[in-house]
């Protein structure tokens, strides 16, 4: 019953909606490199740069909108140098994404060292504040979880719609979707693959930073290093769960938000006295687990991932 109870509580849905937004960012961003054929494991680290950049920028003077867009140009700046790696070059994807995770988590440790050396306690800024919709936050249930929540929220969710109209219709989706699948008959059309291919990592890269921005200027109002905490990670797990597609990967995030949501609320309940709280931690982890395992099955992966493309080779 108190399993119920907190299933149909406005608050338990708009938690879970707030949790998926910056997953949400972050999974189109990939979604956009791997459907180019690249795989991107930098996004943990540009997560962090953008969470990083985002709430300097802010804290300097800059307004909320100018640190998203310091955020984004930040992580286009990762993205820039790891397809430079990657595509033209042909390095190994693995070792650069995690070259680029190590690289960007360690360079916004330095700036905050190096900016604020004296600090003991992260500094606050006024982050997004929440925007209720006039009438449809009023609907019971569905409007306090969807329609009275931060700007950035709303972003996330536009976000989504944009990717998908972007990868399936227009020309511009379907030479970056061929990119990923075949390469070769994109370049028989006179077409760069080298840069659609940096191109889609660079655009994806943009919005895992504006992921990490959400995250210290719309969940929260200052920096700490380990407020990421491997959601990097978990946005490529809902790329394969969602089987690169943006619909799908959008109610991957929302699942995995709503364990996570849940298993907080189960702390407080008397199960939460009697059960260690690190199984409760792993609830949403599991669980993610269980429905990866269960859509994989079925997803197709791009026939091209991870290949290296050199023009009159086959």
């Amino acid at each position: 019953m108190e399993l119920f109870d907190i299933l149909m509580t406005a608050s338990f849905w708009a938690a879970a909606v707030r949790i998926a937004s910056p997953l949400i960012f972050a999974t189109m961003g990939e979604i956009i490199c791997e459907r180019a054929g690249v795989l991107n494991l930098g996004i943990e680290g540009i997560m962090v740069i953008g969470a990083f950049t985002g709430w300097m920028a802010v804290y300097s003077g800059t307004g909320l909108w100018g640190g998203v867009a310091v955020a984004m140009a930040a992580g286009m700046l990762f993205g820039l140098l790891h397809s430079v790696l990657t595509v033209p070059f042909g390095l190994s994807q693995h070792v650069v994404g995690l070259g680029i995770t190590l690289l960007a988590t360690s360079s916004a440790s330095f700036a905050y060292r190096l900016l604020l050396p004296e600090v003991t306690s992260p500094p606050r800024i006024v982050p997004f504040q929440p925007y209720e919709v006039p009438m449809l936050s009023e609907i019971p249930l569905i409007g306090p979880a969807l329609f009275a929540q931060t700007p950035m929220t709303y972003l996330a969710f536009a976000t989504v719609a944009v990717v998908a109209l972007v990868l399936y219709r227009t020309p511009l989706g379907l030479a970056v979707r061929a990119a990923g699948e075949n390469p070769s008959a994109v370049a028989s059309q006179g077409l760069s693959v080298t840069g659609l291919r940096m191109g889609a990592v660079i655009v994806g890269s943009g919005l895992m930073a504006v992921g990490g921005a959400f995250l210290t200027m719309s969940a929260f109002s200052s920096f700490f290093f380990e407020m990421v905490n491997g959601r990097g990670w978990i946005c490529i797990a809902l790329v394969v769960f969602g089987a690169w597609k943006p619909g799908k990967a959008l109610l991957g995030a929302l699942l995995f938000a709503a364990f996570d949501a849940l298993q907080v609320r189960l702390q407080q309940t008397p199960l939460g006295a009697q059960v260690p709280y690190q199984v409760f931690l792993m609830i949403p982890y599991v669980l993610s687990i269980l429905a990866l395992v269960l859509m994989s099955r079925r997803a197709e992966v791009p026939a091209a991932l991870m290949v290296p493309f050199n023009k009159g080779e086959r």
